[in-house]
Parts: structure tokens; sequence; C-alpha cells
């Protein structure tokens, strides 16, 4: 199955992202961008179709000069001139590398990849800016069961503010809780949709605004909630969690990393 990932952000709130587009910015030694295809390969996902935008070079040179030693084993022979993988990430993925617009909105990166998903029955995409532990065959078991056009998947938000309950008018507070612990749930960004998905996407649209809310009218759009790890690297403290995470050596998005099930 093919997998759009959304890449053309400027990633504004990113301090790192000022030279490069956000999911370039690096978690340990590879960037955001490859945390996220490594986890749909993980699965079996290793078409990847690429939207470019902002810095879009920036994208296309770190692949063209793609150094497996950087995350792979190795071992180093004849006075360094001989190199010997133990290991390999890339060898069997394919990228297309598309560029949908410098100031495009998601909806229309989405559309002007479409040529690249002919005779595709359903596909996957991803906003390329969070990190989780999804089974993401679940998500896709789920899906097929219900037999609808479109799914997300919903998350309590990773933020450190509390939902405050007060009724219009009145300053008597009726509830107050920290946000991640109550039932408010936000979009976290990993889709999976029909083909059909493009007869709701009209010229201009965001992704998620008018479509979903023509999917919503025809019941085609499904919620898949998870109450596991998810987190978005929108601000530089949000990297520095990540980056917490991954030098711990227990990054819960490395689900490449876990002992196979038999």
């Amino acid at each position: 199955m093919k997998v759009v990932l959304f890449c053309g952000g400027q990633g504004l709130r990113m301090r790192d992202a000022e030279n490069v587009p956000k999911p370039m910015v690096h978690l340990g030694a590879r960037p955001l961008l490859w945390h996220v295809m490594k986890y749909y390969a993980h699965y079996g996902h290793k078409d990847f179709i690429l939207c470019l935008g902002h810095k879009a070079e920036a994208i296309k040179s770190y692949f063209l000069n793609y150094n497996e030693c950087l995350s792979n084993d190795f071992v180093l022979s004849a006075g360094a001139r001989n190199v010997e993988l133990v290991g390999s990430d890339i060898h069997d993925w394919r990228i297309t590398f598309a560029d949908t617009g410098l100031h495009t909105n998601i909806g229309q990166r989405l559309k002007a990849v479409e040529k690249y998903l002919q005779g595709e029955t359903e596909f996957l995409a991803n906003y390329t800016d969070g990190l989780s532990d999804l089974s993401l065959p679940a998500q896709l078991e789920h899906f097929h069961r219900n037999g609808k056009i479109a799914s997300f998947l919903c998350v309590r938000p990773n933020l450190s503010y509390h939902l405050v309950t007060l009724p219009a008018g009145e300053s008597l507070v009726q509830d107050i809780h920290p946000i991640d612990n109550g039932e408010v749930r936000v979009n976290g960004g990993f889709f999976i949709f029909r083909r059909e998905i493009f007869e709701y996407l009209r010229e201009g649209d965001e992704l998620v605004e008018a479509p979903f809310q023509r999917l919503i009218r025809e019941r085609q759009l499904l919620g898949y909630s998870h109450d596991g790890y998810w987190a978005c690297m929108d601000t530089f403290k949000d990297k520095q969690q990540l980056e917490r995470h991954l030098s711990s050596g227990a990054a819960p998005w490395e689900v490449w990393k876990r002992p196979a099930l038999h």
C-alpha cells in the first residue's frame, strides 16, 4: 500500500526548522521523516510519495546522499577502503519526490499527487510531524471491517494545559483537569483513505475541514481511538521530549526494535 507523506510545511514554531523543512529536523542520527517512514516500512508499506514544498531540496539531497552507516552496524576493513553493511534501511524502499507547491495546504498537496495513486483502491497518509506506537494492522483491520472511505487516528493531546468547564456568561468553574486525562480527542495525523476521498476534495479545500464534513454527512468518516503513545513535534520543547525518549534506548515509536511475535 502506498504512503503519502506531507513534507511541505515550514515548521514556524520549530527553532531547528529555520533552514530545513520540519520533517527534516533530526532526532538522533536521523530526521523525523525517516522515523515516520521506518514505522510504515516495519509494517510492510515501503512505497512512499513525499509531498514536497518548503526547502524541498533538503529532502531530495538527504536521500540522494543517504548514508546507511549512520543507523546500521557495519564492518570497516582494508584501511577504511571497504565498508560492509550488517543491516540496511532503505534498500527496498521506493520513494516518489513530488513538488506540491510552496504555500499549498494539505488538501491540495494530496490532490497534487492523485496522479501517483492511479490504480490504488486505498492508501495511507501522514502529516509527518507525529510519532506513535499505534498498531497499524489493527487500524487497517478496523477500517476494512467498517467499509468506509476514510479513517484517522484519534488521540489524547500531549499538552500540559488544563481543560476548564466554564459556562458562557458565568465565572464559577464547574470542572478543571489536565486536558490529556479527559475525553478530548484530537486528530493524530495517521490516515487511511479509499480512492473515493478525491471525490470529496474540491479546489482549494484543506483536508480535514470541508472534505471531512462532507464525509461526516454521508457517514463515511471513521475515528480510530488510540490510548497508547503519541507525540507531535510542533515546538523545540516537543523535540527535547522526543530526544529524551530516544536517548533512553526505549523510544515508544520504534516498533521495529520490538521482538517479533510468533
